[in-house]
């Protein structure tokens, strides 16, 4: 498997999808949304979680975790942000799994590296674009900074729920991080790091567990 930075170039160009919405249909819960998405849509919709909830997002178990995803509507199976002219009526705030496609993540001791899916898009003859470039997002070094902190946190997380053996446990770091890092609205209008940071302090506070490493 073939690594790649932010810096490097990938076959990724598609002429920015036009007549294709595939990866936008039948996802099931796959787009699993992190804080950052959550605070993007927000800004984006000017709707809170609570209302994100009744249209656009339901929340499954991932490993362990109670997290949020993108929700498929009942009538068409595709993402309720996509128009009628399938495209994406959010694709500036999109999340960021979908900024991500057709690219995977890959965490390792060097950071965050992305890796190519080969066959996971349909169309042909992509051509290179640099990765940052694909991404769209500012300030890619902090974002993909919060990415390893909060792969890390929801791996410890899980790490806990498994050493501790007990649903009581479980459940309460459930409730605590939807709605420490979920369900309480962010300001959109406020860095979002910043947030972030606070907020995992927070949760380590009224959880009742010892700082965690970053």
């Amino acid at each position: 498997m073939i690594l790649f930075s932010g810096n490097d170039m990938a076959k990724l160009g598609c002429g920015e999808c036009d007549g294709c919405s595939d990866c936008c249909r039948g996802m099931g819960q796959s787009i699993v949304l992190d804080p950052y998405d959550i605070y993007q849509l927000q800004k984006v919709t000017k709707q809170n979680f609570a209302q994100l909830m009744q249209e656009f997002i339901e929340l499954h178990v991932l490993d362990g975790l109670i997290l949020p995803s993108i929700k498929m509507q009942d009538d068409t199976d595709a993402c309720g942000f996509l128009d009628e002219n399938g495209r994406c009526s959010i694709h500036a705030d999109r999340p960021g799994l979908c900024r991500l496609f057709p690219l995977g993540r890959n965490y390792n001791e060097k950071g965050l590296r992305y890796f190519l899916l080969e066959d996971a898009c349909r169309k042909q003859n992509r051509t290179k674009i640099k990765i940052k470039k694909w991404l769209e997002v500012n300030a890619l070094p902090q974002y993909e900074k919060f990415l390893i902190e909060w792969h890390d946190f929801r791996k410890q997380m899980q790490e806990k729920m498994i050493d501790s053996q007990s649903d009581a446990y479980a459940q309460n770091v459930n409730v605590k991080m939807l709605e420490i890092f979920y369900q309480k609205p962010y300001d959109t209008d406020e860095n979002f790091y910043l947030q972030f940071e606070k907020r995992r302090e927070d949760f380590i506070k009224v959880s009742g567990l010892n700082r965690l490493s970053r």
